[in-house]
């Protein structure tokens, strides 16, 4: 079941002083979700935003709100994220004593669901969840701050995930987040990937560029 690749931007990687404009110019630009990196300090080493700023970006575009939770622990946030205007909440199987409950409870919230992966964290997380989750994000570098290198061994998890996901017959987006540009885009890509997080990539060279840089991610440019 081949899906159209979709572009992810995170705004983590945006310009922070006008989020609100950066958004509406990514959308313009073709971008397929708004990926939006939650950091917490504790769970990940830095500190982003809230839902009082997903609330703020929310009337900006239609665009599906993908929102990555690196909070911990994240359950007792993930009303606050539904209510202020996320479509998917992807959670981490470490920041909560149990997966299952906290992907039930993001279904009763009314959103999709994802579950992310570390690089250090096995696929067998996904035991046991692969009939609920809308998405399964494989980080291809260690969350916490953009602008890192694209973690090879990475490729063999995608491509795993990816016969998992063909098993099941179900509609799962594979996502994978961390050092993807022109060079690493086409390698995700073939190991199986669908939807591509990318940060400095999208946003190099100002609003001008950001189309173009869209396309070439998409391997349309």
């Amino acid at each position: 079941m081949s899906k159209p690749v979709r572009i992810a931007p995170s705004i983590l990687s945006a310009d922070f002083a006008k989020l609100g404009e950066e958004v509406r110019a990514i959308d313009a630009a073709g971008a397929d979700f708004i990926h939006i990196d939650v950091m917490d300090g504790h769970f990940v080493p830095n500190i982003t935003i809230g839902p009082g700023v997903v609330k703020a970006l929310r009337p900006h575009t239609t665009k599906t709100f993908d929102v990555h939770l690196m909070i911990s622990p994240v359950d007792p946030y993930l009303e606050a994220f539904a209510n202020a205007g996320a479509d998917i909440i992807t959670i981490h199987p470490e920041a909560g004593a149990h997966t299952h409950r906290t992907v039930q409870t993001i279904k009763a919230l009314g959103k999709k669901a994802g579950v992310v992966l570390n690089p250090g964290t096995p696929i067998s997380a996904l035991d046991y969840v692969m009939d609920m989750v809308d998405l399964i994000l494989v980080m291809s570098v260690n969350p916490g701050f953009g602008g890192q290198s694209f973690i090879d061994s990475q490729l063999d998890k995608i491509r795993e995930i990816r016969k998992m996901i063909e098993a099941t017959g179900r509609d799962i987006d594979l996502q994978v987040d961390g050092g993807i540009n022109l060079e690493t885009a086409p390698k995700a890509i073939a190991a199986g990937a669908d939807v591509l997080v990318a940060g400095t990539a999208t946003f190099v060279g100002g609003p001008g560029e950001y189309a173009n840089n869209i396309k070439k991610l998409r391997g349309e440019g």
